[in-house]
């Protein structure tokens, strides 16, 4: 009988099905469960015919152009305009659109504002580029040295907040009324902002790059120019965008406290004279050839150099 018990404690337990169905045979007992999923077929529907993709109307790829969707604003803005002055009715105050494109054709087609507006040109980019050359130096130095970003953080700190326009006094008794006062007055508008977006971008560059570029060998200028100038170039263009804005016009204020520089006004000149004549319509068409500059560079410039850069890289994401 001993022996009988011995052997049906030890004795395996017998297999038992999974309540929900299935053919694994477990065995019951101490705590065993089975987790067999029970055996299912699908039945798969027939896969759809290819969908054709549907053509969108002609207006909506029309309007997936930025050049017409920047064309709507301005015609927009244009008959804003038209209204106002039209309700004003006093063309000495503002005159309408129509009387501004009408004195705006007739300074292109005499050649004055053409004149004027190469003239200012012309000193704006001499500025730049010194501006840009000055940049890159601060910020190069401040990117290799401690030193450096010591002398660039105080610097900014210093420069940046200083209006351009509060040194034309101080450009005057340096350097008389001539372009000198210009450049300088230019100058200091484009370095600061150009040297704090790129040092912000240099600051940025991921270190796994910048030890790939220790690990080939790069330092200094070489260091600079092929690891940190191409990671940080889309700060270094958007601070390329924003000096130009502000040398722009500081260049055309500058003008007009000026008045003209070395027996030559620019285009700030142009509008200031013409005010004290009290051609409005003039005044506004200088204004316009302000305006259809800058869109011009952004248009031409900046976004080529972005389209042809950043975006192509994948490194700024395309307007849509």
């Amino acid at each position: 009988m001993t022996e009988r018990l011995r052997d049906e404690r030890w004795a395996a337990p017998k297999p038992a099905r999974h309540p929900l169905g299935g053919s694994a045979d477990v065995p019951v007992g101490r705590g065993a469960v089975d987790l067999t999923r029970p055996d299912v077929e699908y039945v798969l529907n027939a896969a759809p015919p290819a969908l054709k993709p549907r053509a969108l109307p002609a207006w909506r790829r029309v309007l997936r152009h930025d050049g017409v969707r920047r064309g709507i604003v301005l015609v927009v803005l244009a008959a804003v305009w038209e209204a106002l002055a039209r309700w004003q009715a006093n063309d000495l105050l503002l005159p309408t659109f129509a009387q501004t494109l009408r004195a705006f054709v007739e300074g292109v087609a005499s050649g004055e504002l053409l004149v004027k507006t190469g003239i200012s040109l012309s000193v704006l980019l001499k500025s730049y580029v010194i501006g840009i050359a000055a940049a890159f130096v601060l910020t190069s130095l401040a990117a290799a040295t401690r030193v450096g970003r010591d002398l660039l953080s105080t610097l900014t700190a210093m420069f940046n907040p200083l209006p351009a326009i509060a040194l034309l006094p101080v450009a005057l008794l340096w350097f008389g009324l001539g372009q000198g006062s210009l450049m300088f007055v230019l100058v200091h508008s484009v370095l600061w902002p150009l040297s704090l977006a790129t040092h912000a971008g240099f600051q940025a560059v991921p270190e796994t790059l910048r030890m790939a570029g220790r690990n080939y060998g790069l330092g200094g200028l070489r260091y600079v120019l092929q690891i940190l100038v191409p990671a940080a170039l889309p700060a270094i263009l958007s601070g390329l965008k924003i000096s130009w804005a502000f040398a722009w016009r500081t260049l055309i204020a500058a003008e007009l406290v000026f008045g003209a520089s070395s027996g030559k006004g620019g285009l700030g000149w142009y509008i200031f004279q013409n005010r004290n004549e009290l051609y409005t319509d003039r005044v506004f068409a200088g204004l316009a050839m302000v305006v259809v500059i800058g869109l011009v560079v952004e248009a031409l410039v900046f976004r080529t150099l972005e389209r042809l850069t950043v975006q192509r890289w994948g490194m700024q994401r395309t307007n849509q």
